[in-house]
């Protein structure tokens, strides 16, 4: 069930790039970012992207998104801000009303002949997404770039840049649902924005009191880490008849784990096995978790800054891929028990301690689910989406090392999870075989396991 992006192009025309400001006047203040936003691994841009079919109201959807933008901004006007950084590496927004970088287009293209590819890879994405020359930075940029671009059957696509040290996807999606709010003739968001970033401030004094393996700092002496241009490009579909088989490949006593639990159990163990790294090299999954349900007292509801933690799972290469698939699945599950309120309060301090440091790359596979961050819930008053999430996989500060789980509804009407993957060319075949395997071989009836070869079709 992968996708591989095919030979649709089309033209896109583009107006020229315009800031839209706050629709009154918003207070001109500094705004510091929280010590879990400014780490190293969120100064990046991640791109989202929305299909819309036409729903005949016969409003322009440019003009919808331009004015519901401008009203939202007057709530969450440090969008309209600039990032600047202060010494200690500390980030904080000029509230100064720049802007957010906008950008009006129209595509010779219809929404059905996208077909398949209605998933990433998406053609002609830098088309649909443009990158405005000046734009791209993370520091004295805008921190937002929309892109809406009309289409000949009268849908449109939404395309978004987001600065991640803003706010993660649940932050975003509450930002996008008041734009849509305000397009739809809304005098205020349903959700007031919370800013209050000094609640996920380091403690005084800043103290590690849990392991953070997600940090560590490896070095690529194999020369790893590869261009995201470089790489392969690939979507995989997982309905309910692909997780039924990778469920029954489980122990019985762990086949009611999460959906989420057993995927990436499974992806990061045939991901490994393409890579073919040296088998007594650590490798290791980081699992994104929102914890926003975790504090007490609760975070206040509008609160839209990043709230993620990236607990590891470390292991062996040669113990990963010899084991049965059940060794990886425990490994992912004890990660994600180990995030609490206590693992994110030492997880600000060891940004302090350490300077900010990026997330471990080398060896690493990032996931991230965004099935529930209910981004196909953003509605602006002229049309129905039908695909909302990441724009493409891979993107990162560190490229290729992260795969997102997005919702996803196939030609055949079914509904699952796509996840898009990065690889080197020659290591997306052996994942591809790995996988097929995987899912097209019946199911073994206890668990086995196959110590001939480390990284070749393995033990299932």
């Amino acid at each position: 069930m992968a996708f591989h992006q095919d030979s649709l192009v089309f033209k896109v025309r583009r107006c020229e790039a315009e800031l839209v400001r706050p629709a009154r006047p918003t207070p001109r203040e500094h705004k510091r970012l929280s010590d879990v936003d400014d780490q190293e691994g969120f100064r990046f841009q991640i791109p989202v992207i929305q299909f819309y079919r036409c729903d005949r109201s016969g409003r322009d959807p440019v003009q919808a998104v331009r004015e519901g933008l401008a009203q939202a901004l007057v709530f969450y006007y440090p969008f309209a801000g600039r990032l600047r950084e202060l010494p200690g590496r500390k980030l904080v927004v000029d509230c100064n009303e720049e802007g957010v970088m906008f950008v009006e287009a129209d595509a010779d293209v219809t929404l059905d002949q996208f077909g398949d590819a209605l998933q990433p890879p998406f053609p002609c994405l830098e088309e649909l997404l443009f990158d405005v020359p000046g734009s791209s930075a993370v520091l004295d940029a805008p921190v937002l770039l929309i892109q809406v671009t009309r289409l000949k059957c009268g849908g449109f696509i939404f395309a978004l840049r987001f600065n991640h040290t803003m706010s993660d996807a649940a932050g975003l999606v509450q930002f996008m649902k008041a734009v849509g709010e305000m397009a739809r003739g809304a005098d205020t968001p349903s959700v007031l924005p919370v800013w209050e970033r000094e609640l996920l401030d380091a403690r005084d004094p800043p103290r590690i009191t849990c392991t953070h393996r997600e940090y560590d700092q490896v070095e690529d002496t194999k020369g790893t880490l590869m261009a995201l241009d470089d790489m392969d490009h690939r979507s995989f579909f997982f309905g309910a008849t692909q997780m039924a088989v990778l469920r029954g490949r489980m122990p019985p006593h762990q086949r009611n784990s999460s959906t989420f639990e057993i995927l990436t159990a499974c992806l990061w163990r045939c991901r490994t096995i393409a890579l073919q790294p040296d088998p007594e090299e650590e490798v290791r999954v980081l699992c994104v978790v929102n914890i926003r349900t975790k504090f007490d007292p609760p975070l206040p509801a509008g609160y839209y800054g990043n709230v993620l933690a990236f607990p590891a799972a470390v292991t062996r290469a040669d113990r990963l891929c010899q084991n049965p698939l059940g060794y990886a699945l425990e490994l992912v599950k004890k990660a994600k028990a180990d995030v609490t309120e206590e693992y994110m309060r030492s997880l600000a301090d060891l940004m302090v301690i350490r300077g900010r440091p990026h997330i471990t790359a080398v060896r690493s596979f990032l996931v991230s689910d965004t099935t529930k961050a209910g981004l196909g819930d953003v509605d602006f008053g002229c049309g129905k989406v039908v695909y909302s999430g990441p724009a493409k996989g891979g993107v990162g500060a560190i490229p290729g090392v992260a795969s997102f789980y997005i919702p996803f509804r196939n030609r055949q009407g079914e509904n699952g999870i796509v996840v898009p993957v990065c690889l080197p060319a020659p290591a997306m075949r052996r994942f591809m075989q790995e996988l097929d395997t995987l899912l097209k071989e019946p199911a073994p009836t206890s668990a086995t396991t196959d110590k001939k070869s480390t990284f070749v079709p393995s033990s299932l």
